[in-house]
């Protein structure tokens, strides 16, 4: 069985790092596991170590101190390791485009499978993202 089937065969464990952001996204994240969305129904499950994942969610605008934290923890991730960028910023920095304190989107420092836009996205948005990655691994499997 190969690493990407034995993916598929658990619950997709995720970590959320957030590289700057105002928090809105990060509330709306909180928001998508309370009962009302319950995103743990797709097999998702917030952890806190990076050792232990298959999802990374990034939130925020990337930044001169940031960066290096990130790629530091997406080569510590086993791999393979799928990274979701949730919110504007990490997709296309937003308002932080031109900034002295920003370096590049998300996708110059590591490779992004899925961008969920929106400032905050909506709980929907984001579980509808979710949904596009996990049916993106299960396309991948056949």
């Amino acid at each position: 069985m190969g690493l990407k089937e034995k993916i598929l065969v658990k619950s997709l464990w995720v970590f959320h790092i957030s590289a700057g952001s105002c928090n809105n996204c990060d509330i709306e994240i909180l928001d998508c596991l309370t009962p009302r969305f319950d995103i743990e129904r797709f097999g998702m499950q917030l952890i806190g170590s990076i050792r232990h994942a298959d999802v990374l969610l990034v939130t925020g605008a990337m930044n001169k101190k940031s960066a290096p934290i990130l790629k530091d923890l997406y080569e510590q991730a086993p791999k393979p390791c799928f990274v979701v960028a949730v919110g504007t910023c990490p997709c296309s920095q937003h308002m932080f485009k031109d900034s002295y304190n920003t370096i590049s989107s998300l996708d110059a420092i590591i490779p992004v499978d899925v961008y969920i836009p929106g400032c905050p996205p909506k709980p929907e948005a984001i579980i509808a993202g979710i949904a596009k990655l996990i049916n993106k691994l299960t396309n991948d499997k056949r």
